[in-house]
Order: structure tokens, then sequence, then C-alpha cells
């Protein structure tokens, strides 16, 4: 990629938006309320970047990003993100989010573990809350302990996680999943 710009695009949960550099995808927004919501969001977020066109590896990540919201199973994880800004323990977090494969779950407490630091569950759950690339690093995956729901912080709070969730017919653990027999969204 050899130039910057964001867009809105369409998906199963609303109108979601991306935002590139040279570097790779520098955020990923799902939706807000409105489509004017999020545009207003990404010029907030990315003041330097201009609502453009993308270009074809843009638009083949936007592809990919809307077909692993309607339930296809793409964990996304070849897609390049700029890290600029992402302080060191998010970065951390964030890779073991995106080995969390679609369907799939680990509560905040698991992924708290795999870095090392059991006692780190809730900097986890802060860590998380600050994810600019959702759903390319697959927060909604992350359950509170019990695998309960927990926080959510896009729009739609957990009912945008569930919906998540249910999308990719997750499943925790060996159990049968949470979705079984019930169609992906559409």
């Amino acid at each position: 990629m050899n130039e910057s710009g964001f867009c809105l695009f369409d998906t199963a949960l609303g109108l979601c938006a991306i935002a590139w550099a040279e570097t790779g995808l520098i955020g990923v927004q799902l939706p807000e309320a409105t489509a004017a919501a999020t545009r207003v969001r990404m010029q907030r977020r990315f003041p330097r970047v201009a609502e453009s066109v993308p270009p074809e590896p843009v638009a083949h990540s936007i592809a990919r990003i809307a077909a692993m919201l309607r339930g296809e199973r793409d964990d996304l994880g070849d897609l390049v993100l700029d890290m600029t800004g992402v302080p060191p323990f998010h970065q951390r977090v964030f890779e073991v989010a995106r080995t969390i494969a679609p369907g799939r779950t680990l509560t905040y407490g698991e992924v708290a573990h795999r870095l090392g630091d059991p006692g780190a569950a809730r900097a986890v759950g802060q860590a998380l809350g600050h994810n600019r690339f959702a759903p390319v690093v697959p927060c909604h995956r992350v359950l509170a302990a019990g695998n309960r729901s927990g926080g959510f912080s896009a729009a739609g709070g957990v009912s945008t996680k569930l919906r998540m969730l249910e999308a990719e017919q997750a499943r925790f653990g060996a159990a049968p999943g949470l979705f079984d027999g019930k169609p992906a969204i559409k």
C-alpha cells in the first residue's frame, strides 16, 4: 500500500470502517449507531487520513472481514496491522487474541495465562477495550470467567459481541456450540 485513507463498508452487523497506511491497517471500526457516527468516529481517530476509495489490498481485506462477520471461517491472521502507538502489553494481548480460531473462545484469565501473567485478567480486559482493530483482533472471542460474556466496548455492547459469536457458531472448549443448530447471521 502506498497511500493512506479510510472508508466505510457494509457487513452483516452494519456499516463498519477501515483505515490504512503504507505500513498496513491502522484501524478497523465496528458499526456505530449510524453511518454518520461511524464516519465521525473514524475522522476523530484518524484526523490526518481522508475518506477515499480503498486500494486493492484493502478492498480484499474488507471482503474478508465482511465474510468473517457473516460467519465464514477466516481468522484474518495474515492481515498486516500497524501497531504504532499501541502499548507493548496491548500488542501482546492482541497477538494472543489473534490466535483464537473463529468459533472458539478464551477467557480473560486464559489470555493472561498464555501471556505468562495469570494475575493480569483485568489488564487483558482493559487492553481489549482499547482494541482499534476489531474484529481483525477478535476481542469478541474473549469472555469473562465462567464463559460469561463480559463487557464489549463496541456500539451495541454485549449484544454485538453475542451476535458476532453467533455468526461463528461459537464453542466453549469441548462443549457443544452455544449456537449449535442456529443459522449464521445473514
